[in-house]
């Protein structure tokens, strides 16, 4: 049936299958791609600033046009849009795999961008209609989150054994049996759903959006390499600043554009955008320096990082399956929140000590406390950022939450891969070092921020959940 902001799931258990596959496939290539970049870069002549686009060209295409997607599923229907989104992950990893060329490879990672752009706030939407009692949808949201930490054991691991073998083209075919097993089950367990009214493209707030964040990536990303005053750069700056207006200029008062100023009034809603840039911001530029730090200083192959890596995506998994439930239940989305956020920053803090003692007792726990904190952290996150708004909103806003997701790792990895990638121009180990260093303590300390903005202006979580109860039965 085609329903105005509901939909019933046929078989609610091979739904949440299909979404967490939707997870599993933007997070597997994300994951393999970050352990494979150094590998990639050697074999097209790529330099630290192209081995950053690797990751850039597919987070900012995914951050760009994920408010479109969260208005296209609410236009034509959520399970429409997520089939769609799959697809063309599908043939950008295709493109990826058989590229001769960085050129080339690049356009298969924003492809593949665009299809992540369109499925995974479409699984966030899904799942939470097709579990409409909140305890039901708590565990359903836990599951979903651990995969992101599922996919960091499977991609690295997996991959890396890959990239010794077979090569680093095969790591982009091994996401396809996952596409087409999301296809299925999406087809099988998932009713179309849709919330038309009031709702249209915003073409002139898209192209905006793509111009700020586009030429702001662009800025740092070369910058650092081309040098400041270089006319290219200086452009793409000019353009972010006039991008960035220009949306403001668009969006403001249009209740039928991207982004509906109204729902930044929900103070909830508000923090959690900013609570998941300020974790993605340090947490995406860990995973893209310290698999360097381990290939470049230690000498390890791409399966042997991975395997340094695994405390991070274990305690994630594990934290975020067994124990994240009873852990918002014992102490309630806020405080799991903030915890989580504060858990994050300090393992970060503590990696960043890791580089500059003997062996790698250090940096392991340091991504150990990082990924339990990204355990905790992860589902009530969702469930604030979605949850809060009217259930007619639902798509847009996980089109918000996600876009402030990948803003974040977009930026990270722009930034403080720059701040690395200067260090690491001067050649030797030292300043590799001090580069990693720098840019894992940055992070960090972004997202202990992060955790005192939650506390101080999330409100109480039982003074929340009426809020979101009232909202959702007065819509």
């Amino acid at each position: 049936m085609r329903a105005h902001g509901t939909t019933r799931s046929v078989r609610p258990t091979l739904a949440l299958a299909a979404m967490s596959l939707g997870v599993l496939i933007a997070q597997v290539d994300t994951s393999v791609v970050n352990l494979a970049a150094k590998r990639i870069g050697a074999d097209l002549g790529s330099s630290v600033s192209g081995m950053q686009w690797m990751l850039d060209a597919y987070n900012l295409v995914y951050a760009a046009l994920l408010l479109t997607a969260g208005a296209l599923g609410d236009l034509y229907g959520r399970r429409r849009i997520f089939v769609t989104g799959v697809v063309l992950f599908a043939l950008g990893s295709v493109a990826c795999a058989a590229a001769p060329s960085t050129g080339v490879l690049l356009a298969g990672r924003a492809l593949s961008g665009l299809g992540a752009a369109l499925e995974l706030p479409m699984s966030l939407v899904l799942l939470s209609l097709a579990f409409p009692d909140p305890l039901q949808r708590r565990r359903a949201f836990g599951i979903w989150a651990s995969c992101n930490g599922l996919a960091f054991i499977v991609g690295p691991t997996l991959g890396g054994l890959l990239v010794d073998t077979l090569g680093w083209r095969s790591i982009f075919y091994l996401i396809l049996p996952l596409c087409v097993a999301a296809l299925v089950l999406a087809r099988l367990a998932v009713e179309e759903s849709s919330s038309p009214e009031g709702r249209s493209l915003d073409l002139a707030g898209q192209a905006a959006a793509i111009a700020a964040l586009g030429g702001f990536s662009f800025l740092v990303i070369e910058g650092s390499q081309r040098g400041w005053s270089d006319a290219p750069v200086l452009a793409a700056g000019a353009v972010a600043i006039a991008g960035a207006i220009a949306f403001v200029i668009a969006e403001r008062g249009n209740r039928a554009g991207l982004v509906p100023f109204e729902l930044f009034r929900i103070p909830a809603f508000a923090t959690s955008l900013s609570g998941a840039a300020l974790v993605n911001f340090g947490a995406y530029a860990m995973v893209f320096v310290v698999p360097l730090y381990f290939q470049t200083v230690r000498g390890a192959s791409p399966f042997g990082s991975a395997l340094h890596l695994l405390p991070l995506p274990l305690c994630f998994f594990v934290v975020s399956s067994r124990w994240n439930a009873r852990i918002v239940q014992a102490i309630g989305p806020r405080r799991a929140i903030a915890g989580g956020m504060a858990t994050i920053g300090s393992g970060a803090l503590l990696a960043a000590f890791g580089p500059s003692l003997p062996g790698l007792p250090v940096i392991e726990a340091g991504l150990a406390v990082a990924g339990a904190g990204l355990g905790i952290f992860t589902a009530p996150m969702n469930e604030v950022g979605v949850g809060s708004v009217p259930r007619a909103r639902t798509g847009t806003a996980s089109g918000l939450f996600n876009t402030a997701r990948m803003v974040g790792a977009t930026l990270g990895i722009a930034v403080l891969g720059s701040v690395f990638a200067h260090f690491v121009a001067r050649g030797g180990d030292g300043d590799f070092i001090t580069g990693l260093r720098l840019a894992l303590f940055l992070g960090g300390c972004g997202q202990l921020a992060g955790a005192a903005l939650v506390v101080r202006f999330v409100p109480p979580d039982r003074a929340a959940a009426m809020q979101a109860v009232a909202r959702r039965g007065a819509d």
